[in-house]
């Protein structure tokens, strides 16, 4: 896959899709800057694989809810690298409860992690990318945000709003040169889904076209086409990886 730039951001790159995002980027030659809040030490070792498979990555902490925390790490990669090509806007949380025992406390925080997050990183690209007229921002939503879930109502309403973020991005940054696009994944095998008993994946599954869970690396590799030169013409678009489960 081809790239006409040279580095990467990855919010949230110290598990589950984040790590394999910031995997199969390195493994096109990109220079991967891991983002992390807390995991130091699963983000180390994201950086050790990427670099043991002949890869380029960094660290960079930052609580990406706070702007300046976000701002100030892509400072960081600018300062080091002359720019930054790429971002992958995909740290986010779950608290999941119907929505009678749900707080607004609880509504409140997801919507910052995984919503508000988004902002801060799209707008923050806007500025830096935009003074280079080049970049490719891809975010993580999910298939909650377009058909909703019971228990998941905060969860749907942020993942909703960044699909609709995406394309209002997407109008504003193409006099810049800079496109704007979403990936929403559907059931994915993560730690959270290996944690489900046989019984409620296999009921997960009977409702999928394609029988099966995703794998994070077909998340990461449908991220990699909407970064790349192959989608030069692709902007404000939401790509579903959902094995066909909404179509």
């Amino acid at each position: 896959m081809k790239f006409t730039g040279t580095n990467v951001l990855v919010t949230g790159a110290s598990r589950g899709i984040g790590a394999e995002i910031a995997k199969t980027l390195a493994s096109f030659g990109l220079k991967v800057w891991i983002n992390y809040r807390s995991g130091l030490e699963a983000a180390e070792a994201v950086k050790t694989e990427i670099e043991a498979a002949g890869g380029q990555a960094a660290l960079v902490k930052a609580d990406v809810t706070k702007e300046e925390e976000f701002v100030a790490a892509i400072k960081t990669i600018v300062d080091a690298d002359g720019q930054i090509s790429y971002l992958v806007n995909n740290a986010g949380i779950t608290k999941d409860k119907l929505a009678l025992r749900m707080t607004v406390d609880d509504f409140n925080d997801v919507l910052s992690a995984n919503l508000t997050s988004t902002f801060i990183g799209c707008k923050a690209a806007l500025k830096f990318m935009g003074k280079k007229r080049f970049g490719s921002i891809v975010n993580i939503s999910s298939i909650i945000g377009e058909m909703g879930n019971a228990g998941q109502t905060n969860y749907a309403a942020s993942k909703g709003g960044v699909n609709a973020m995406t394309k209002s991005f997407a109008k504003e940054a193409s006099a810049r040169n800079l496109r704007y696009n979403a990936v929403t994944p559907g059931f994915i095998q993560t730690d959270m889904t290996h944690a489900l008993s046989d019984e409620v994946k296999a009921n997960y599954e009977k409702n999928i076209p394609l029988g099966r869970m995703g794998d994070a690396k077909e998340v990461a590799d449908a991220v990699a086409f909407l970064l790349s030169d192959h989608s030069s013409y692709i902007t404000g678009e939401i790509l579903k990886v959902n094995g066909g489960l909404y179509v």
